[in-house]
Order: C-alpha cells, then structure tokens, then sequence
C-alpha cells in the first residue's frame, strides 16, 4: 500500500502541474494552430472546455476527500465517469479514470481498474501520466494473480525519472514468483536509484529488502550512520 500511496502523490502532482500549466499550454496550440476564419471560436472553445473540465474535476476531488460512506463513494464514480463521458480528450478524463482505477482496486475489482487504465493508454497521455499508468497497470495484472505479465508491461515500458519505482514493482513481482534473487537484485537497485537521486528508498522498499537480506540491510544502516 506504501508504494500506491507514493504512485497516488505522483498522480496529484501532474495533475497540480496541468491546473497550473495546463490552460497556457491549450492557449499556445490555439495560437499555433489558429490561421485562418474561425481560430477564435475554436480557441475560446477548447479554453471553456479546459476550465469546464477543471471545475468538474476539483467538484470530483472534493468528494474523494470525503469517501467516508457508500454514497460518497458512488458520487465521485458519477463524477468522474461524466468527466470522462463529457471532455473524452482532455488529460482531465485521464485523471479522472485514474481515480477510477483506484477506486475498483480498494473494491477489489482489478478486472475493472484494468479497463480504466487501458482507456487512460489509448487516450493519447502525457509521458508522466503514460508511465505511471502502466506502473499501475503492471501491479493490477499482478494483483489479478498474473506477476509474470505485470514485468511483461513493466519490461516494454520506457519508465523515465520513474525506475526506481518500476524496479521496486518488479521486485515484487519477482517476490510473487518465488524468484527471491531477482527479486532483491530489483530492489537493490531501487535502493540505489533512490540514493543517487538524494531521495532515499522508502521505509517499504526497505522493510522488502531488509526482510530478504537482513544482514546485508543491517550493515548498510550501519554505514548510513557512520
């Protein structure tokens, strides 16, 4: 679960980024693509269409805020499939069938959350939010009890400033399969990815680790401290 946790940061962050970026980003393609009769209606149109799908999302996170019961649960399903049914090719409906996706993971319907996902990949992502869906992916497939096809996607994917996190995912993978060797060869060099990018692993990644090479995990503590 720490990982999810670390992966739904990740997600809050890009789409913090596009409420940011996002609008100037829309206003620069109208520019570019606005020659000739008609540019400022298609411009105006998709600026409303961005601020009418950023509105219905923010509405679609203040009630992920507040899932306590079964009826807000169903509010922010209903909210996110109308961003998705309403603005289709927005980066806005990506997010929104992220949400999805987790959603049908904490009920246990990994069946559903892949098709969410697979909607977010044909729909034509950003890099960010392309990697971190197949991230996802990968671990659906394996919760689905198929570990050997979460590393297929994990493998074919370019996985960018995210490798710690792939190779973290592949060591569970691994861990799944009873390839223990593998498994920590994956998370070793997490660990050392996190390092050297001044981050550190996580407490998860070495809680997986310590548990698998205690001594080894004890000594590199050890030389953290000195």
């Amino acid at each position: 679960m720490e990982s999810y946790r670390t992966e739904e940061e990740q997600v809050e962050a890009l789409r913090k980024w596009w409420d940011e970026n996002g609008r100037s980003t829309l206003l620069a393609i109208a520019l570019a693509l606005g020659v000739g009769f008609g540019w400022q209606g298609w411009q105006k149109h998709q600026v409303n269409m961005a601020g009418e799908a950023s509105a219905s999302y923010d509405a679609m996170l203040d009630a992920v805020r507040n899932t306590a019961t079964d009826e807000d649960v169903s509010t922010v399903r209903h909210l996110a499939e109308g961003i998705k049914a309403d603005y289709p090719g927005t980066t806005y409906a990506q997010f929104a069938a992220l949400h999805l996706a987790r959603l049908a993971m904490l009920e246990d319907q990994p069946d559903v959350a892949e098709a969410e996902l697979r909607w977010v990949l044909t729909s034509n992502p950003e890099d960010e939010i392309r990697i971190l869906t197949e991230l996802r992916l990968a671990r659906v497939k394996a919760a689905q009890g198929n570990p050997q096809g979460g590393l297929e996607i994990l493998k074919s994917a370019t996985p960018g400033a995210y490798e710690a996190a792939f190779l973290e995912a592949e060591g569970d993978m691994y861990l799944q399969l009873d390839q223990t060797a593998q498994a920590i060869s994956a998370y070793e060099q997490a660990t050392a990815l996190a390092a050297a990018a001044g981050v550190g692993a996580s407490a998860a990644l070495q809680q997986k680790l310590g548990a698998l090479t205690p001594i080894a995990a004890r000594e590199s503590a050890d030389a953290v401290e000195e």
